[in-house]
């Protein structure tokens, strides 16, 4: 039984509006500048390295528990399942393969994510990102990795996988094809006919 890899964040679910508020709540509670815009440029890369553009060195690690603090409150009213995720999910799943979720995403955070979006991962991988998630996938023997970066698609590339992008994070086609994505998909309702015609080629 093969697996197909999902990335989480703007992949599967909208997180941005509970990534946005509990960035806001931070620089509201710490008094610091943290410009939003430039925070959803960079969706998907991990908080540490987020929080590094805006905290001096002694004061990140504090930073990135506030934040943590902040958007697991945030993230059950704020997050939902992006349109075609769940029905993603189930072709995977009816085609005889399982589903794993590898994720830049710390694991406090993904549990009130993923049960807010009401979706299940068969295995679940987190605080990955980039070369990170290429090594979970070569592991797991994965046939693709969906997700909405750059990174993503890269890290399907040094795996030897399919690199199907999906533009509904922070980057549009051209940017995920040159990448080195497969193929793109404007959203993953797009996903089941794709993966059909895959499994029957």
């Amino acid at each position: 039984m093969g697996f197909v890899g999902f990335d989480l964040d703007m992949t599967l679910i909208d997180s941005r509006p509970a990534i946005m508020a509990a960035f806001a709540e931070l620089a509201r509670e710490t008094g610091t500048r943290i410009d939003l815009t430039a925070v959803d440029g960079r969706l998907g890369i991990k908080l540490e390295d987020e929080v590094a553009f805006w905290f001096p060195a002694g004061e990140q690690a504090a930073a990135v528990a506030g934040y943590r603090r902040h958007y697991v409150r945030l993230a059950a009213e704020n997050t939902t399942a992006l349109p075609g995720a769940a029905q993603a999910l189930a072709a995977v799943r009816a085609a005889g393969e399982r589903v794993a979720v590898i994720t830049a995403k710390h694991p406090i955070s993904v549990g009130p994510s993923m049960r807010a979006a009401g979706l299940t991962a068969d295995e679940l991988f987190t605080h990955v990102h980039g070369p990170e998630k290429a090594a979970v996938l070569r592991t797991l023997a994965a046939t693709a990795y969906v997700g909405d970066s750059p990174p993503d698609m890269a890290a399907a590339v040094a795996a030897g996988v399919r690199a199907v992008g999906v533009s509904t994070g922070s980057f549009g086609a051209e940017a995920l094809y040159e990448a080195g994505a497969d193929v793109v998909l404007d959203a993953l309702t797009g996903f089941p006919s794709w993966y059909s015609a895959l499994a029957t080629a």
